[in-house]
């Protein structure tokens, strides 16, 4: 599989430290927790999306791992399908839309959303089958977001020197930016507030951010 860092001309940071094997413990006993104790949401979930709209129940894309790392990010679909096409053709009929995305990245009230999946999306609970992705190691519990692959040219813009520190660490279900205004916040804030995160590389501080995120689950705000 390929790997981003052959195409960055910073040499990406190797970092490891006593806190590494604890904070991968932390992921293993914790996802397969969420998993063993979950699976009847889960199974209701995937239930509820597989007869409430056409199309597959899950929903899979390449994100960035550790390394740059290419993965297999999956979450319960919460579109309709063909909705990456549908967005191309949303932004160019609709410049309001056009500007929003372009500083989010995101569409507030997003028309390509399916009646179950805008709950699931306001509720995190679209990003289950992502544990699956912690077992494996791909992903870790806190960490920053997992970006896209085509979005690494609009994070060059905001820190070029730094984008191989960025992508020196697991990405995560929940981290800094979740905790911090997630969906209001702009593009460029997430990039640097995931930086910020990356610079404090403590575990008793992902155990803070692991606390922020349970209220926010329960009372969901900035979410879409």
């Amino acid at each position: 599989m390929m790997k981003l860092e052959e195409t960055l001309t910073v040499p990406l940071e190797k970092t490891k430290n006593w806190q590494e094997p604890l904070k991968r413990t932390f992921d293993i006993l914790f996802s397969l927790s969420a998993l063993i104790f979950g699976m009847p949401l889960f199974l209701a979930i995937a239930m509820l999306v597989k007869i409430t709209s056409r199309g597959p129940v899950f929903y899979c894309s390449l994100r960035l791992g550790k390394n740059g790392k290419l993965f297999n990010f999956w979450k319960f679909r919460t579109m309709y399908v063909h909705a990456d096409l549908k967005l191309k053709q949303l932004l160019e009929d609709n410049p309001l839309l056009r500007e929003e995305w372009q500083k989010y990245f995101k569409l507030k009230n997003d028309p390509r959303h399916t009646r179950i999946g805008k709950f699931l999306r306001k509720t995190s609970l679209d990003e289950f089958p992502q544990f699956w992705n912690v077992l494996l190691g791909d992903l870790s519990i806190v960490g920053p977001r997992p970006y896209l692959p085509n979005e690494t040219d609009e994070i060059k813009k905001y820190i070029s020197d730094d984008m191989a520190k960025l992508l020196s660490v697991r990405p995560g279900l929940t981290g800094i930016w979740q905790t911090s205004g997630r969906s209001h916040l702009t593009f460029e804030n997430r990039v640097r507030l995931d930086l910020d995160y990356v610079g404090c590389n403590s575990f008793l501080f992902d155990l803070r951010l692991v606390l922020k995120t349970i209220p926010m689950l329960i009372f969901p705000r900035g979410a879409f």
